[in-house]
């Protein structure tokens, strides 16, 4: 499968070739979704904590006698029914995150770029570098791409301070790098905007 390389003023520079181990293979959709879940639960804290009725301040005594006054009986004040008493079945610390086998990361990395691959959303760009960081310049690279009102995603080799200060206040536009690109990202955006350096290193980290 190939792709058009573009320059950054938009002008044609011939085709990039896509490897078939990232690009070619099935969308398993539930392998996306386990992907998916993993990576919002390795965003989640886990640090949200309620007191139970052992932990909030109180207890000790009967509030009152169990028989002969007309209410009804209660053993403590700390009791979920109580105003101020403790949290029944309350959240507690714990850890989100989910394991999914390397292979398993592997594959539904591939489905995602095949399923971008496979809508004709995959643009590669020959170089993108800029003297100083300008957003107008990086609109106006999207604008000559086509890609200024699309939801995209920019994937580069490596971490070009001008590029990505150049980046970060578009609205419609992010950027992660080669190495750590993630399924969800993918999902999230309408077109993947790669440079040719970052698509060689895709083709070496997980063609493997």
């Amino acid at each position: 499968m190939n792709a058009k390389i573009f320059g950054m003023d938009g002008s044609a520079k011939g085709e990039a070739s896509l490897p078939d181990e990232l690009f070619a293979q099935p969308v398993h959709e539930h392998l996306l979704w386990l992907s998916v879940k993993r990576h919002l639960g390795d965003q989640r804290q886990g640090t949200a904590k309620v007191k139970t009725r052992g932990e909030v301040s109180g207890g000790g005594r009967k509030p009152w006698r169990q028989k002969g006054t007309g209410r009804a009986r209660s053993g403590s004040n700390t009791s979920p029914l109580w105003p101020g008493g403790g949290r029944a079945f309350g959240p507690k610390p714990r850890d989100h995150r989910t394991e999914l086998p390397r292979k398993q990361r592997r594959a539904a990395l591939a489905a995602a770029l095949s399923q971008k691959a496979g809508e004709n959303a995959v643009t590669v760009v020959d170089s993108l570098s800029f003297a100083a960081p300008k957003t107008r310049e990086m609109a106006e690279v999207l604008k000559h791409l086509g890609l200024e009102a699309k939801r995209t995603l920019l994937v580069l080799g490596e971490a070009d301070p001008n590029v990505v200060r150049s980046c970060r206040n578009l609205r419609n536009l992010k950027t992660t790098l080669a190495s750590q690109i993630n399924p969800y990202e993918l999902l999230q955006s309408e077109a993947l905007l790669v440079t040719a350096p970052a698509l060689a290193l895709m083709k070496e980290i997980f063609s493997r």
